[in-house]
């Protein structure tokens, strides 16, 4: 008896389609290799995933973008993760401000790398490699040099300035890019004319942008040094952190550094209706018989 062929097992996938450019994976100046590290989320303070450049010299943010019952095939191999992350270089200042804000609160100049300390996310110290980090402190805090030693403190002053610059640059990246924003703005396929936005469009809509990145205390402290007035009742000038679509959600990152937590996409908006499908629910189906009674079983007649 000729015997049966074992099924291989199946191997465990870990691997990701990944948006990058070349200079992300790019380790010629270098010996270490880009990787994956668990960080505080500054604006949620939950766990989420960021990628660290070769050498730590650059952060970058991991954003993903979803859809159910999607997957890749990659050469000869399916990959059963159908997601699709983005990596975007980030300004490492955003995470390491609320170190020093939360610091701050003690009122007096200390070491950074004693500020920049996590005992739950011990990656958050490799931050400071980052290059421009040390050298872009002054932007949030006051700095004070002992002999060799600089000290800093957390300034709200200092960082309220800092943010407002990158609020206004948004504006104008908003502007050249053509990008619609505003109450007026109902759906993808309104576009307003550009002369009709006004200032407070662009500020409120880049302030919303630049929330997603810092805590809500500083949220609102930075809408009032715009000298924005909060809104009372939601509308379509909401921030954007609001309003988010797949791609715009972070990547939180599970206990063993690969693997992500799936978003929650249970509730979902009802589908719209094909112009068919409107046309038969508006017709008359008085005597008109269901699909399915066509296929039931027929009863077979007893015998007597």
């Amino acid at each position: 008896m000729a015997s049966m062929k074992k099924r291989a097992p199946r191997e465990q996938n870990d691997s990701w389609v990944v948006i990058a450019a070349d200079s992300v994976v790019d380790t010629h100046e270098t010996d270490s290799e880009p990787a994956f590290v668990r960080l505080r989320n500054p604006s949620t303070d939950a766990t989420c995933l960021y990628m660290l450049g070769a050498g730590d010299v650059q952060l970058y943010e991991v954003k993903a973008f979803e859809e159910d019952f999607h997957s890749w095939f990659v050469g000869q191999t399916v990959q059963r993760d159908g997601r699709l992350l983005f990596i975007t270089p980030m300004d490492p200042l955003y995470l390491m401000l609320p170190y020093l804000n939360k610091a701050g609160k003690e009122g007096k100049f200390q070491p950074v790398d004693q500020i920049v300390m996590d005992e739950e996310f011990p990656a958050c110290s490799r931050l400071l490699s980052c290059t421009h980090s040390l050298a872009s402190l002054h932007h949030i805090a006051e700095e004070k040099e002992v002999g060799s030693l600089k000290f800093h403190r957390y300034s709200q002053e200092k960082t309220m300035s800092w943010l407002k610059k990158k609020v206004e640059r948004t504006v104008v990246a908003l502007r050249k890019k053509n990008i619609s924003v505003g109450e007026g703005v109902k759906s993808t396929t309104y576009v307003r004319v550009k002369s009709e936005y006004q200032e407070e469009d662009y500020l409120r809509y880049a302030h919303g942008l630049i929330s997603e990145y810092i805590s809500e205390d500083l949220s609102k402290a930075l809408l009032k040094h715009l000298q924005l007035p909060e809104l009372t009742s939601p509308k379509e000038t909401e921030p954007p952190s609001k309003k988010r679509k797949l791609s715009d959600k972070p990547v939180e990152a599970g206990d063993d550094y690969t693997k992500f937590n799936s978003v929650d996409f249970s509730r979902k908006p009802p589908k719209k209706m094909t112009a068919a499908q409107k046309t038969l629910a508006k017709a008359d189906k008085t005597g008109m018989k269901t699909m399915s009674s066509f296929f039931s079983p027929k009863v077979k007649a007893e015998k007597k």
